[in-house]
């Protein structure tokens, strides 16, 4: 009886995982999505525009870093967490967005540089 215990935490804690992991891929991805509406908007001038849409990214890039936390805290509280593809893939998918909007918001200030030097 015991082991069957084990067996429905287990279970348990592997859906547990893919569903936090789902939360991760899903708030990453609208955050890539918008990051890329924010660099057209970049192209064709619209630096306030951008500067929105690269901070409503980042409203969805925290919500999946709170779903990636709470999967942490477990951890740390000694619960047993399944690392499997689809939480890899999620990880690798949070922190290239991460990256991306970071140099998002890189661009969109050498863009408005080149703006006002292609103005002058």
């Amino acid at each position: 009886m015991a082991n069957n215990n084990h067996e429905e935490k287990i279970e348990k804690t592997e859906d547990d995982t893919e569903v936090v992991s789902f939360e991760i891929i899903i708030h990453s991805g609208q955050a890539r999505t918008i990051i890329h509406e924010g660099f057209k908007l970049m192209r064709e001038g619209n630096y306030e525009e951008a500067d929105k849409k690269l901070d409503e990214a980042n409203e969805e890039i925290l919500q999946a870093h709170r779903a990636q936390t709470k999967l942490l805290q477990d951890f740390a509280a000694g619960k047993e967490v399944d690392m499997n593809v689809i939480m890899v893939h999620a990880q690798d998918h949070l922190m290239t967005t991460i990256a991306l909007r970071e140099v998002a918001v890189e661009m969109n200030v050498l863009y408005q540089k080149v703006g006002k030097l292609e103005s002058e």
